[in-house]
């Protein structure tokens, strides 16, 4: 599965992730991209999954009509020893190859 860390993913996250290509925004050379554009390139480039801990962009982009999925971690942060115990949440939910269009949010999204 390809996917691709936002900016705010630790890129060292990456190493547990060794099933899977992983790129980061910044390889992509699409860094400070905004969240529409970004989803765009990204799922027009072959990503699958967008891997990011923003949660605002299931509120703030239309996802289902687009060809890649959005896995937001809302788990406090956005450091490596934060986002480290939810690897294997991680691993789940990319093992099920989420569908295309879809938002899957590991953890507790905040309230809005």
């Amino acid at each position: 599965m390809r996917v691709l860390f936002d900016e705010s993913m630790p890129r060292p996250l990456r190493r547990k992730l060794s099933n899977h290509q992983v790129s980061t925004v910044q390889e992509m050379g699409w860094g400070g991209t905004k969240n529409g554009v970004l989803l765009r390139l990204a799922a027009n480039s072959g990503f699958d999954v967008l891997l990011t801990t923003d949660q605002s962009i299931p509120y703030q982009q239309d996802i289902s009509s687009l060809a890649i999925a959005v896995v937001v971690l809302a788990v406090g942060g956005d450091s490596i020893d934060v986002l480290t115990p939810v690897v294997p949440q991680i691993l789940t939910v990319l093992a099920s190859m989420p569908e295309a269009g879809t938002v899957t949010v590991i953890g507790e999204r905040r309230r809005r």
